[in-house]
């Protein structure tokens, strides 16, 4: 067996064991904080079930009072009392039903929405690294199933399993008090009843589980047929795609049947008990009422007893299962919260400059933007070997610097050590002369305009996506952003001009249009520092232009990195560092780097005839056109 199996069987057993394991009341301590605010809520809740209670185990007594004082001596007198007193029983029954059920939901939806807060507010605290190494899928499930579940336990579960075993308490005892030997005969009935469900939850529990799980599968090869068709089509996927569709759904197939056969035993066997148990109250009940020993309205009220106990029963042991089952997705969620960002400001550092959901903006110091690795060494938080090795270098405020170098140099490792969304293993970066760490995350990064590769945009118009940059800036304002770096030579194109939805992520947009609202949005925030990073290598060669035009006259007067493939937009660039396994191996402006003949020498010419090349051979199509 390879490795890969064993850790696999050892993930599947570890998943197993954490399924069976027991109630543990050590996690539930957990939700203690989300469900304090609401424990009023709560008290209401469980107060109602007691009366509820009291309710559902007093009708049968009701029913007995009619049939020994109404149908047996065939009269009516004193009906009017009665159907009163049941009416008022019964009203009180359906207003403890309703402010319960709000009291249940009360708490489900603000427990819900509490737990989502703090998630997502806290994974607004995580460093760059933990989404590097965690799914978006796994997050996405924290945020959104694991939430409700719990939520729905708690506000739900618990209460049901008191109504469930306050029921049955009472219920033994009236029994008792009205015949102990009848209740002894619905009693011995009651550990198979609870053995056999026991048996079944635990299976049938399994069992849907695991078809959550391959449901879960379906929705995602649904999913990935339709966003990557382009790509199963031009590879000619489509009958691998089938088989495996179908063997997710062949599998989804064996595990309703085996969830739906233990249904098909366990009910017939549960009714097979419970008719047992009322056929043995019926026969032996009945001869005690005819030797006189009970009344017949006793007889009726076990009855309903014998009928009514066995589905609190079931309840019981459905629910424990759940709360056992709720214990993993309390484990998910509280382990996401747990969860320590690899970057975070001091206490002292918060104390004075806030964080990132509550700045206090009034002691952030204006910047400058002097930058200064200081014998900085870096290793991803996820890796092994040193990106960069004791790297050193100034660069005074309103420097422009381009980074070039092959993939893996440490180009982006650079940008994302200036941003502060990782950190130095050893050595310092001072902003302005001070260790960066002595101030706030958004202090620093209020201050960085970015620009990447494959920019994000937000689901909304044009003008709503540039805002975004500085969310109290006029329409005027925004225009004159997007001026500045030629975007509305492509806005006025559109159909709807500024007020255009770009669609999810954009994706109505090209992406130099993309990257064009981009800067826009970076500009509006009025920043010190820019960061493009690789902002013009995917992107047709007009609007390479405009953007080559903006960050000509845009970046003047501003500390900012360019890291780019194409050397054709760096040659205007202050300092050029030329970069190799984590070193400057060279570094100049672009006259000086070409004088030397070294290895920018070489990617240059090599880069420019390749460009020259492409446009011979592009004039030639067109002037065959």
């Amino acid at each position: 067996m390879s490795n890969t199996d064993t850790e696999t069987n050892q993930r599947k057993n570890g998943k197993k064991q954490e399924e069976m394991r027991a109630f543990r009341m050590g996690i539930w301590r957990r939700m203690l904080p989300f469900f304090r605010p609401y424990y009023k809520y709560f008290a209401t809740t469980i107060s109602l079930n007691v009366l509820l209670v009291l309710v559902d185990v007093l009708v049968p007594l009701f029913q007995s009072y009619a049939i020994d004082h109404f149908i047996v001596p065939d009269t009516l007198d004193g009906i009017r009392a009665f159907a009163i007193a049941y009416g008022f029983v019964i009203f009180g029954q359906g207003v403890s039903v309703l402010f319960s059920v709000r009291a249940a939901i009360h708490i489900e939806m603000n427990v819900g929405k509490d737990l989502k807060r703090a998630q997502f507010v806290h994974l607004q605290k995580l460093s760059f690294s933990y989404y590097n190494t965690t799914p978006v899928g796994y997050i996405h499930a924290r945020v959104m199933s694991d939430t409700l579940k719990i939520a729905t336990v708690l506000a739900w579960g618990l209460v049901d399993m008191f109504w469930a075993f306050s029921y049955v308490l009472g219920v033994f005892v009236i029994m008792f008090v009205l015949n102990w030997r009848l209740a002894l005969i619905v009693m011995l009935v009651v550990p198979f009843i609870a053995l056999l469900t026991a048996f079944f939850q635990k299976k049938m529990l399994y069992w849907n589980r695991e078809i959550r799980k391959t449901n879960s599968d379906i929705t995602g090869a649904f999913n990935e047929g339709i966003t990557g068709v382009q790509t199963s089509k031009t590879l000619g996927m489509e009958e691998m795609n089938d088989l495996s569709f179908t063997d997710i759904t062949s599998r989804m197939k064996h595990q309703s049947m085996t969830l739906a056969k233990l249904t098909a035993i366990y009910m017939p066997m549960i009714l097979f008990f419970s008719s047992s148990v009322t056929a043995f109250v019926l026969a032996r009940g009945g001869y005690l009422v005819q030797e006189k020993i009970i009344a017949l309205g006793t007889l009726s009220v076990f009855l309903a007893y014998a009928v009514g106990i066995f589905e609190p029963i079931q309840q019981l042991a459905r629910l424990l299962s759940d709360l056992i089952a709720c214990q993993a997705n309390i484990e998910r969620v509280t382990g996401l919260l747990d969860q320590e960002p690899n970057v975070a400001d001091s206490e002292t550092v918060r104390e004075k400059y806030g964080d990132s959901i509550h700045p206090k903006k009034e002691n952030w110091e204006p910047i400058r933007g002097d930058i200064e690795f200081k014998d900085v060494t870096f290793c991803y938080p996820d890796g092994k070997e040193n990106v960069l090795e004791h790297f050193s270098i100034k660069i005074p405020a309103g420097t422009t610097v381009a980074i070039v170098g092959e993939t893996g140099a440490g180009k982006s490792t650079i940008v994302n050590l200036v941003g502060r969304f990782f950190e130095p293993t050893e050595g310092q970066i001072l902003i302005d002369g001070k260790d960066y760490r002595e101030r706030s995350q958004l202090w620093l990064h209020s201050q960085i305009g970015y620009v990447l590769q494959n920019p994000h945009l937000f689901s909304g118009t044009i003008r709503e996506n540039i805002r975004y940059g500085r969310l109290n800036a006029t329409d005027a304002e925004i225009e004159e952003a997007v001026k500045k770096v030629y975007a509305d030579q492509v806005i006025e194109k559109l159909e709807l001009g500024y007020e255009t939805n770009v669609g999810e992520g954009g994706n109505r947009l090209s992406t130099g249009e993309k990257q064009l609202l981009s800067f826009a949005r970076a500009i509006l925030a009025k920043p010190a520092i820019f960061v493009l990073d690789e902002a013009t290598s995917s992107i047709d060669t007009w609007t390479e232009q405009l953007i080559q035009k903006a960050t000509d006259t845009l970046l003047k007067g501003h500390t900012s990195f360019m890291i780019a493939h194409r050397l054709s937009t760096v040659r205007n660039a202050d300092l050029i560092m030329v970069m190799e396994n984590g070193k400057i191996i060279e570094q100049g402006n672009h006259r000086e780097l070409i004088r030397k003949k070294g290895h920018y020498y070489e990617l240059y010419s090599k880069q420019f005839e390749e460009e020259k090349t492409l446009g011979f051979l592009q004039n030639g199509v067109q002037h065959v056109k």
